[in-house]
């Protein structure tokens, strides 16, 4: 009877070792498991943000400007620009905004007189105002001049004569300044900061067109110089149609003297100035003393809006504050 006991003793330990050891060899087996998953993911991670890594590194590439480039500008002339400029001037405003809003003006060795947007352009250079100051531009030793075919014609070609490498522009409405801006980043290698101010501009626009559409059409009178509107094929043009409003003057192009009768007779629903920084604005003065203009609705009905002058005379970057601007004057009701 005892052996039969010590006997089933036996057997019992016996059986709770190998329950054990099989326990042990489970809790190993399932900690090799647990590190090799560990590994894998890890392996996976890895693996992904390399990949993630090379898709940024072949966007960036592909977004890369590949010089010596070669581009026409709006003069039809063939520019070559040999390598990434290193000193860019500019002749106009508009070019030096551009510049700066693209992430180049670290750049910019040399402005126009009437450069005074944003704040550094002061201790830049000045290379002349309308008249340009040839010897001043050669003297910076520019890898790039920006400049503008509507008012630096005589400059580019003096400039072009003596090896001045010269790109030229003349955007006439909003979408033509997107492009622009696109192409000074191509020109410079800015691409990725062209594209972020370009899409932006391109958002303000359709936000204010969707906000638009259903409302009635005002019509709108420009005075941007003292007796002087603007008509068709002009920005300003293009920014009242944008925002919902008919441009009086638009059967004329350009800029142009204005017939007083003329506009009395189509009776603007708004009159739009510009803010000269006056104490009293001499074109709302003008505007008040004209004879018959205060049977006008605009002036009957005190809808004339002074607008900041510098973003709604500039092809740049701050056209869409403009075009925030004259929305904001047609369509009050809308945006404030």
């Amino acid at each position: 009877m005892l052996q039969k006991k010590t006997l089933l003793q036996w057997v019992t330990l016996l059986l709770c070792m190998v329950l054990l050891l099989s326990a042990c060899g489970n809790d190993n087996n399932a900690t090799e498991n647990n590190s090799s998953n560990v590994n894998t993911q890890t392996e996976d991670t890895a693996s992904s943000n390399e990949q993630a890594a090379e898709e940024d590194a072949a966007e960036d590439a592909d977004q890369a400007t590949a010089y010596p480039l070669t581009v026409t500008d709006i003069t039809g002339q063939e520019v070559v620009i040999e390598q990434q400029p290193e000193a860019i001037v500019s002749l106009v405003p508009s070019e030096t905004e551009i510049a700066f809003a693209v992430g180049a003006g670290d750049i910019v060795v040399g402005v126009d007189e009437f450069s005074n947007y944003p704040e550094e352009t002061a201790n830049i250079a000045k290379v002349g105002d309308m008249s340009t100051n040839i010897e001043a531009v050669v003297a910076l030793n520019p890898d790039l001049v920006l400049a503008n075919d509507g008012m630096n014609t005589e400059a580019i070609g003096k400039l072009r004569e003596l090896g001045i490498t010269v790109y030229s522009s003349n955007p006439v409405t909003y979408d033509e300044t997107v492009a622009h801006i696109e192409q000074v980043g191509v020109l410079l290698n800015k691409q990725a900061e062209a594209q972020a101010v370009a899409d932006h501009m391109k958002q303000v626009k359709a936000d204010i067109q969707a906000k638009v559409a259903d409302a009635d059409k005002r019509n709108v009178y420009l005075e941007f110089s003292p007796g002087w509107t603007v008509g068709n094929a002009t920005f300003l043009d293009d920014l009242v149609t944008i925002a919902g409003g008919i441009n009086i003057a638009a059967e004329q192009p350009g800029w142009y003297e204005i017939d007083g009768e003329a506009i009395i007779a189509k009776n603007p629903d708004v009159i739009i100035f510009p803010d000269f920084g006056e104490e009293q604005s001499s074109i709302l003065a003008g505007i008040m003393s004209r004879p018959g203009w205060d049977v006008v609705d605009a002036v009957k009905n005190d809808r004339l809006v002074m607008v900041n002058n510098d973003p709604l005379v500039r092809v740049g970057p701050r056209l869409v504050d403009g075009l925030q601007d004259i929305a904001a004057a047609i369509h009050p009701e809308l945006f404030n």
